[in-house]
């Protein structure tokens, strides 16, 4: 596999505009991937073979690092790092969001506190740790980023297990190591796994100078009405040009022990259905999550509301608000123009405000805003 020959067939192919930092980054996963296969086709040592026999087998430990690749949104991280997993010849490999992972984790450490007996484990990140290697040489992560306690205070044992078990780590993240968890509670707790990522990892920052995502946004139109086939149409190329064509797929976050199904997400962006977002029984904590995890919004069917769909409209103020708090991109199909959205019910007044920002969240200047 010659990523690098990849990359300028894509540049040929229009599809590419040749970037000096991506492409460095670009060797940089070449490297990893010449080593990755030169350890998968490496002769078992005899002990090792013996090892295995008796049920003992431990994956060979790689004698080079991972990489974490860190730098601005839009600046082609995530690309690289598909391209890249795409490409290599691994069978045992995984790609999954950071947010996901954690998830899971979390998942099974509440189902293995719940064995009894001879099944019960002093440690659930042991077994944890040997079911993700047994299934995972190369483990690919997008959007690393750690703003919760629960995930700092069991980050440094998880991953020393992984690595322990010749796990190699490749991924992306808008912060330079040292910056994950910046102002967390109890922080001093978490600079060991800083320490750690930074021996098993390269870490590069990618200095691209355009924001390619959001030249993909500029002089687009944002704000699609009324709801017919073209409406949709636009929402569809929309999504396919900001994911390059990807069909994205289901994810979920836990917000305060409970879970919120995104429908349809990839790399930041995530597409949503305003029914499910603003008839549901949701609240700010939920839209603060979607907006801190996601940095472009696609919303479908905003109908035009009014005095019988006042809690919709009240739930849509409290989301917009917390996209605009973040600078999150915001691109939707809706029934109406935007002054029209909702002319007579409670909270028309405060709906207002609501008018004024998504107006704001259409302009070039706030979408330069982003970069």
């Amino acid at each position: 596999m010659k990523l690098t020959k990849t990359y300028h067939q894509l540049i040929d192919q229009e599809n590419l505009v040749f970037d000096q930092a991506q492409f460095a980054v670009m060797q940089k996963l070449q490297k990893l991937s010449d080593n990755l296969l030169e350890l998968a086709n490496r002769p078992k040592p005899y002990w090792l073979k013996l090892s295995a026999n008796f049920g003992i087998y431990k994956k060979p430990q790689p004698e080079f690092m991972g990489l974490y690749i860190y730098g601005d949104v839009g600046r082609g991280k995530s690309m690289l790092m598909d391209l890249f997993y795409e490409q290599i010849d691994v069978v045992h490999k995984r790609r999954v969001h950071f947010h996901q992972f954690m998830q899971e984790i979390h998942a099974g450490i509440f189902a293995a506190r719940q064995l009894t007996g001879k099944d019960a484990v002093d440690d659930p990140l042991e077994p944890l740790a040997a079911g993700i290697a047994s299934k995972a040489t190369l483990l690919c992560f997008d959007e690393f980023q750690v703003n919760d306690i629960a995930d700092a205070m069991i980050l440094r044992r998880l991953f020393t297990k992984l690595f322990d078990a010749g796990v190699v780590v490749v991924a992306t993240s808008n912060r330079a190591p040292d910056e994950l968890y910046k102002h967390g509670i109890n922080r001093q707790l978490f600079t060991p796994f800083i320490t750690l990522l930074n021996q098993k990892c390269d870490v590069v920052s990618l200095e691209a100078q355009r924001d390619y995502r959001l030249d993909r946004l500029l002089g687009h139109e944002v704000y699609f009405h009324p709801l017919d086939v073209n409406a949709r149409q636009q929402m569809d190329e929309m999504w396919s040009e900001l994911t390059g064509g990807a069909k994205g797929k289901p994810t979920s976050l836990e917000i305060q022990g409970r879970e919120l199904v995104i429908p349809c997400a990839h790399n930041g962006i995530a597409r949503l259905e305003f029914s499910g977002i603003c008839a549901d029984n949701l609240g700010a904590a939920d839209y603060l999550a979607i907006a801190e995890t996601y940095h472009t919004i696609l919303m479908d069917n905003i109908p035009q509301l009014s005095a019988e769909n006042r809690n919709e409209a009240k739930r849509f103020v409290t989301f917009v608000d917390a996209l605009y708090e973040q600078n999150v991109n915001f691109i939707c199909s809706a029934a109406v123009e935007v002054t029209d959205l909702y002319l007579k019910g409670d909270g028309v007044f405060e709906f207002d405000r609501t008018v004024s920002r998504l107006m704001e969240m259409r302009s070039e200047a706030y979408i330069m805003s982003q970069a």
